[in-house]
């Protein structure tokens, strides 16, 4: 059987509204129209941009809708069916996500965001089950590849060295290969994400939005084995 496909969205930008926000009328005003107490949405900058202007990294947080686009392509993806893709989200908080891969998400967006916040509250979905399709680990970056059974860790940014999709794909095949991507919309990698790279790559020379990254690799990897 061939290796399975890892994908690690890094510094996801998906999180509760952090303790520091709770009292900002913005997030008290989001929390009342859900029948929610703040500490128990997600932090959205749609909905909370007033609230995040003074929030460390704050373009690099609350986007849920990134990682919702990415997992749909990801989880409907033919690789996925074959069951050769295993999909983690490393959160900015370092707080991992791991997904069953026959985990079928909700494509409404808000139904998406309450299954998150039931996640973040209850530690895993459905709350009950000895077999979660989700579950958080509080994990730094660094463990979590210590965890997976991983020899090989490429970072994807635009300022690696250039290289084919097909080039990503094919060590994939040759080796226990992770491959990082951004789980959020502007900024730089923390250093910490860096030092667990292997090599750093870049299949284009401008920022590209994560789910376009995260397609294009599965759709290289589905193309090598003859999937599709």
């Amino acid at each position: 059987m061939a290796n399975p496909l890892r994908i690690v969205l890094a510094e996801s930008a998906l999180e509760p509204v952090p303790k520091s926000l709770w009292s900002h009328p913005v997030i008290l005003k989001s929390a009342r129209k859900r029948g929610k107490k703040p500490s128990e949405i997600l932090l959205d900058v749609s909905l909370h941009f007033q609230a995040m202007k003074n929030l460390p990294d704050r373009f690099k947080r609350g986007r849920p809708d990134i990682i919702h686009v990415t997992l749909l392509n990801a989880l409907e993806s033919p690789l996925n069916k074959e069951n050769l893709l295993r999909t983690y989200i490393h959160t900015y908080n370092d707080i991992v996500i791991f997904i069953r891969p026959d985990t079928r998400l909700p494509k409404n967006y808000n139904r998406f965001v309450g299954l998150m916040e039931q996640l973040f509250a209850e530690g895993k979905v459905p709350p009950k089950s000895d077999t979660p399709l989700m579950y958080l680990k509080n994990l730094k970056l660094k463990d979590l590849i210590n965890s997976i059974n991983v020899d090989h860790v490429i970072l994807l940014d635009e300022k690696g060295e250039r290289k084919r999709v097909a080039e990503i794909a094919r060590r994939v095949k040759e080796r226990k290969t992770a491959v990082i991507i951004g789980g959020f919309q502007e900024g730089e990698f923390n250093e910490e994400t860096y030092e667990v790279a292997n090599e750093v790559v870049s299949i284009y020379d401008k920022p590209l939005p994560t789910w376009i990254v995260v397609s294009r690799i599965i759709q290289a990897y589905e193309e090598l084995l003859g999937i599709i």
